[in-house]
């Protein structure tokens, strides 16, 4: 069983950067798309930044020009380097694979990220 694993989360003032990197425990064949997804307390996880196999890059609006993703499929890696944090940022994020073999999705387990002003 695969699995992912985030590292980088840690309490920062805002306007500090941090950098999210993940990495799954083997390797994953056919991945589609990474991302990045964030919960921050009593609301719904959502989604902050994608790449997909080709390179493709989609971001919140709310961490655009502010977040960069970047993702290596065949190491099964992915990171996001986050700029210009706001307390607003503050919240668990959460790594994501999606591969084509049999559709199966992978997530990690999250790392916290707390942002004070």
């Amino acid at each position: 069983q695969v699995e992912l694993v985030e590292s980088g989360g840690g309490a920062v003032r805002a306007g500090e950067s941090l950098r999210l990197s993940c990495a799954a425990s083997g390797v994953i064949v056919g991945i589609h798309f990474m991302a990045w997804h964030r919960q921050a307390p009593g609301k719904e996880r959502e989604l902050v930044a994608s790449i997909s196999s080709g390179g493709a890059t989609n971001y919140g609006d709310s961490v655009k020009g502010r977040f960069t993703i970047s993702g290596d499929t065949a190491k099964s890696t992915v990171s996001l380097q986050m700029n210009s944090l706001k307390v607003e940022d503050t919240a668990v994020y959460y790594c994501y694979i999606y591969s084509w073999n049999h559709g199966r999705e992978y997530w990690g387990k999250g790392t916290p990220v707390t942002v004070s002003s």
